[in-house]
């Protein structure tokens, strides 16, 4: 019954979906972009993969066999013979693209000798997660961006409402009231973010540091929606924009003015104008802005009408 299931949604869901990350020592990162690059174009895999000395991070989608044979080479290496992913599906291909970057950071704080690899917080599984954050002792934080927060969130979580993750350090340090409770549990998408933010945390003197093994991702794999303390949906670096639990597609849409998650409800609203303005950016565009983006978007629209995708959607 669990393969008819599987190759039903797969069926629905032809592309699969790999986000990854992995922290480790790579010397010769710049010298993995261009066969990576190659490899992933050849097996009709896209999506964005970041490398830096610090290891590799990002979310790929493509046909089963691509995406396996990407994971394959990467973990022939031995930096990352031990690389772990999540699985989600996309019943269109989510990326426009392949883009392998080479980078400072595999996701940016801007702190330096900040290392993952020497310290960090104890990792807690999607099962043990409801237990740990319903604890009076324990303040729970969001590490997410506003944008990523304002569409779904732990029930009690934190939100630093930061713009970058650039901007999260400073908020802990503004932040006294932090230290009120002995346990601070830490969230974000994948799990990347948490490894670099309890880094931090425990750098700064915080004794009893958690984070979510696999972030929400696993979480709304693992966890029932009937168990779930998790409200709303999770954005996706991708044109499915969010999943939900069971990680199925959810029903967002992009505001490729602003860039932020819409809902079906804001939509409707007398601010939003497909790919030119939404309530969240409308008051702050101008009217030649808003001219700009009819344009670009009239030229979405024509190459729609080709058969090809605009190369700025």
């Amino acid at each position: 019954m669990t393969d008819m299931l599987t190759q039903a949604a797969s069926a629905s869901s032809p592309f699969l979906v790999a986000a990854l990350y992995h922290f480790v020592s790579v010397r010769h990162f710049e010298s993995l972009r261009e066969p990576l690059q190659a490899l992933c174009e050849e097996n009709g895999v896209k999506g964005t993969l970041l490398l830096a000395h610090e290891g590799i991070n990002g979310t790929i989608a493509g046909p089963d066999a691509g995406i396996q044979k990407v994971l394959a080479y990467l973990r022939a290496m031995p930096e990352f013979s031990s690389l772990e992913h999540k699985e989600s599906r996309a019943s269109k291909m989510p990326f426009l693209r392949m883009k392998v970057k080479l980078k400072k950071e595999i996701v940016t704080m801007g702190v330096e000798n900040i290392d993952p690899n020497k310290i960090v917080g104890t990792y807690v599984a999607p099962r043990d997660w409801n237990a740990l954050i319903s604890d009076p002792d324990t303040i729970v934080i969001d590490t997410r961006n506003d944008y990523e927060t304002a569409i779904g969130i732990f029930k009690g979580a934190v939100d630093p409402n930061t713009k970058t993750f650039r901007e999260f350090p400073d908020w802990v340090k503004n932040n006294t009231g932090l230290h009120n409770k002995p346990k601070i549990a830490m969230y974000c998408t994948g799990g990347i973010r948490c490894e670099k933010a309890t880094a931090f945390m425990k750098e700064q003197g915080f004794d009893e540091v958690y984070h979510l093994k696999g972030g929400i991702l696993k979480y709304l794999e693992e966890v029932p929606a009937e168990e779930s303390l998790w409200e709303g949906a999770c954005f996706v670096f991708d044109e499915r924009v969010s999943v939900e639990h069971g990680l199925k597609e959810g029903n967002h849409k992009l505001c490729h003015a602003c860039r932020n998650p819409i809902t079906a409800e804001e939509i409707t609203s007398n601010k939003y104008e497909e790919g030119v303005s939404c309530s969240h950016c409308y008051d702050t565009r101008t009217e030649e802005d808003r001219l700009r983006y009819r344009q670009r978007q009239h030229q979405i629209a024509l190459a729609k009408k080709r058969g090809i995708k605009h190369i700025g959607t």
